[in-house]
């Protein structure tokens, strides 16, 4: 990398447009600093482009962002600001790949049962476009999540809405316990390195090796499990009647997008639990016309319109549904139930919303109702329970009040579960599978039957120090507690507390109170510490860094949005997240049909305040840190005005936090005292900022109420996006002038 720079992604949905207008206020800022800001597409359609560079024109290639940055995360110099970006399901690709079409991107469509090598190529580069594809590319370093202090702050004096607990709330989680990943979880720390293979030893006499090569280092931890699909299958069933027995809401939790292989299939097995007899009568039928139940139920809906009895599978459904337990919705008002899109309902997402509002899902009547959570695999089911049952004893947690449990995650180089997608299969019949290293030794070995899902993760050791070490770093600044969530009972989480044990001696622990607890105990304690407004850090593994900083901050701030994101690279450089949230599809939605945009930069500001921080520290260029902490003062500023967009027509929204924050920021230059060139050179923007609030929130609010045109969804027309995005003349003209 020659000249050091910041990267800001281009990603998806809201943040994307919101980047038409933060970012050139943004890069004009900095510019002034001699900061350089650039753009990386690592966008749903533009990582769909890049897998087809033999399909396109020399006018619609487009460069491997997402490779070029994985590249760049291995250099101490790499600095990358990362926003929400799709995490692709089936149905959300081939829409993706439907609008590259119509747009005239020869792109291949994408084959539901690959049998040619053509077929099977296409169907490959589409497997690393699919599911969460970024993430583990970026994340070269383990994750560090906190509330900065003025979000918190500001959380504090402005509680967010809680919804009433009642005691007698007949809401719950359901998880299997046995049977599923966490009972048969197996693990080994291997002792040198090597490579391994995976094979499945079929009743029948046939070998078939699942996986060729996997290479492995020294102090890797190794483990592999499977979930029995008769014993899931029997557990959906009584779930099912469970819920209709109690008089509540059916609900499933999964997390689709990044267990791409693992949990559309489970989600499946879920529909057909609910629907049994329309899939015993009509399955044969679905299958034939190619229709998925590990699709859901939109996309089986559209297909029945084709089919010469689609009208009666269709109507076969439809009396499930009223026959069944009521179904959890994601929109009641267009009948979207929760089994509709398997990437609807995010249990990281989901289970919080449904704690924060008194324990409920919204019915088909509209309503909100008591619900039984299903979350098949208990390997982290009862952190919820746990969650539950605290505020069905004592009450709703106070925002006002609360402490909070900043996370310190072990995420580095794809560790556990969130890197097991390569070895991960649906078993095509029974045997034994086992994992052997380079000599033939069996590993791991599993019993399977058909259809069992089995999988492997890895965990690597170099990942594992450097993660005990942010730990006990974060302990240190904060003073707090540290607790490591690791189950002793846990094959795969006793590997791990040895090497705890043996890597917390190399830092200086005097002083500190560090815990190791199982991660139920480990949610009671941090709920315990919260109501007496305490903080407690969570040290965890990859899944469960990714659900608390879900579950605590959106009881905390109301949105895992507002997190300060730090991801400290093994290398040296740093990738700043945005927040936890998604990429907020109804948000589009509302643009689109009334332009108005309500989606929160916060986030952004956050990153990029520590963004420029770490490019001040690596380069020494010092007004970067001129620009990191007026950055901050005026978050600050921004936060106690309460600039956020509103949520409704003639408040501002996504565009006027922007202009709110550009003023702030440009007061808080021109007033900073360490560099007074660059205090002088934004006094005059300062001021004309200030002089023309009226007029610019006057032109930013006009807009609101028609429909806007941005040329697309999954890739809108830049400049159609900017223009409806950038609708105040008099602010574009001194943001523009900036770079005059």
């Amino acid at each position: 990398m020659t000249t050091p720079k910041i990267i800001y992604t281009h990603t998806d949905e809201a943040p994307a447009l919101a980047t038409y207008s933060l970012l050139p206020i943004v890069q004009a800022f900095a510019a002034k600093a001699g900061v350089p800001i650039v753009t990386r597409d690592i966008s749903l359609t533009g990582r769909i482009l890049a897998q087809f560079p033999d399909r396109l024109t020399d006018a619609q290639r487009v460069n491997d962002d997402l490779a070029e940055l994985g590249k760049l995360t291995l250099e101490r110099e790499a600095n990358i600001v990362k926003l929400p970006n799709i995490s692709a399901s089936i149905p959300q690709l081939k829409a993706a790949i439907a609008e590259l079409q119509a747009a005239g991107y020869a792109v291949p469509d994408l084959p539901d049962d690959p049998q040619t090598a053509e077929e099977k190529d296409v169907a490959a580069r589409y497997d690393r476009v699919k599911g969460s594809a970024v993430n583990p590319v970026l994340r070269e370093g383990n994750s560090d999540r906190r509330a900065p202090a003025s979000v918190k702050n500001y959380a504090r004096k402005h509680p967010h809405k809680m919804g009433a607990w009642s005691r007698d709330s007949k809401t719950n989680v359901a998880t299997m316990g046995a049977g599923d990943f966490a009972a048969n979880e197996r693990s080994v720390t291997m002792p040198a390195a090597d490579t391994l293979r995976v094979e499945l030893h079929a009743a029948d006499g046939t070998v078939t090796v699942l996986r060729e090569k996997i290479p492995v280092l020294a102090g890797e931890i190794v483990d592999a499990t499977r979930m029995d699909v008769a014993a899931l299958k029997s557990f959906l069933a009584a779930q099912v009647k469970r819920a209709k027995d109690e008089g509540i809401l059916f609900s499933a939790h999964l997390k689709a997008t990044m267990m791409k292989v693992s949990d559309p299939i489970i989600f499946g097995h879920v529909l057909k639990a609910y629907f049994a007899d329309v899939f015993e009568r009509y399955g044969a039928d679905l299958a034939a016309a190619g229709l998925s139940a590990n699709d859901g139920l939109a996309a089986i809906f559209k297909g029945l319109e084709a089919l010469p009895n689609g009208a009666e599978i269709r109507a076969a459904f439809d009396a499930a549904l009223a026959s069944g337990p009521q179904l959890a919705m994601v929109d009641s008002d267009r009948g979207i139930t929760n089994l509709h899109v398997p990437s609807d309902v995010i249990v990281d997402a989901s289970m919080p919303a449904m704690i924060r509002t008194s324990g409920h899902m919204w019915g088909p009547d509209g309503k909100e109702h008591d619900t039984l959570a299903v979350i098949p695999d208990s390997s982290y089911a009862s952190i919820y329970q746990a969650t539950i049952d605290d505020c069905r004893a004592n009450g709703a947690l106070d925002p006002a009040t609360m402490g909070s449990v900043p996370n310190v995650g072990l995420m580095a180089q794809k560790a556990e579960e969130y890197g097991s997608h390569d070895k991960t299969f649906e078993i095509a019949k029974a045997g034994t599978v086992k994992v052997l290293d380079s000599a033939g030794k069996v590993l791991l070995e599993h019993q399977v039957g058909a259809g069992d899902i089995w999988r492997a993760c890895q965990t690597k050791d170099v990942a594992v120090r450097d993660w005990v070490k942010l730990a006990v770093k974060r302990a240190r600044a904060t003073g707090d507690p540290i607790v490591f969530w690791l189950d002793e009972n846990r094959a795969h989480d006793r590997e791990l507390i040895k090497k705890v044990n043996a890597y917390l001696p190399e830092h200086d622990t005097s002083g500190l109170d560090v815990r190791i607890l199982a991660p139920e105990a480990a949610t009671k304690l941090s709920l315990e510490r919260i109501r007496q407004g305490l903080n407690t850090i969570s040290v965890t593994g990859n899944v469960l860094r990714d659900y608390l900083t879900d579950l605590f901050p959106i009881l905390e701030l109301g949105t895992s949005a507002k997190m300060l994101s730090v991801v400290p690279l093994l290398a040296g450089g740093g990738l700043f997240e945005t927040g936890a949230g998604g990429s907020a599809p109804k948000h589009v939605q509302q643009l689109t049909s009334e332009n108005y945009l309500r989606w929160d930069s916060l986030g952004e500001f956050l990153a990029l305040a520590v963004s420029f921080e770490q490019f001040a520290q690596v380069t020494g260029n010092a007004r970067a840190q001129v620009l990191a902490d007026t950055l901050d003062a005026a978050t600050g500023r921004f936060l106690e005005e309460n600039r956020s967009p509103g949520r409704k027509l003639g408040t501002i929204d996504n565009r006027g936090s922007h202009y709110y924050l550009a003023q702030y920021w440009a007061q808080e230059l021109a007033r900073q005292t360490a560099d007074p060139e660059l205090a002088a050179a934004f006094a005059p923007v300062a001021k004309a900022l200030t002089d023309g609030e009226a007029k610019i929130v006057e032109e930013l609010l006009a807009v609101q109420g028609s429909p806007a045109d941005i040329g697309g969804y999954y890739r809108p027309d830049p400049a159609k996006a900017a223009r409806v995005m950038r609708p105040s003349g008099t602010l574009n003209g001194i943001v523009d002038g900036l770079s005059g």
